[in-house]
């Protein structure tokens, strides 16, 4: 399920990224890697804050359905 469906407070593995090349490439560069961990800690309007390798990290919510968990 993309990550922009799961709840406050849960924690998720990545499973898959999805997008372009640059997309992808963003997103690793943020820390969003297959097989690591993400945690979801406010939503605001589609927005999503969440914590992944020991960071906060805000994404749209179109860059959150692109991470498969």
């Amino acid at each position: 399920m993309p990550l922009a469906m799961t709840d406050i407070g849960q924690i998720g593995l990545i499973k898959k990224i999805g997008g372009n090349v640059e997309t992808k490439r963003f997103l690793e560069s943020l820390g969003f890697v297959a097989g690591g961990k993400v945690t979801i800690v406010s939503k605001n309007h589609g927005n999503i804050i969440v914590n992944v390798k020991e960071t906060r990290v805000a994404l749209s919510s179109e860059l959150a359905n692109k991470i498969m968990v």
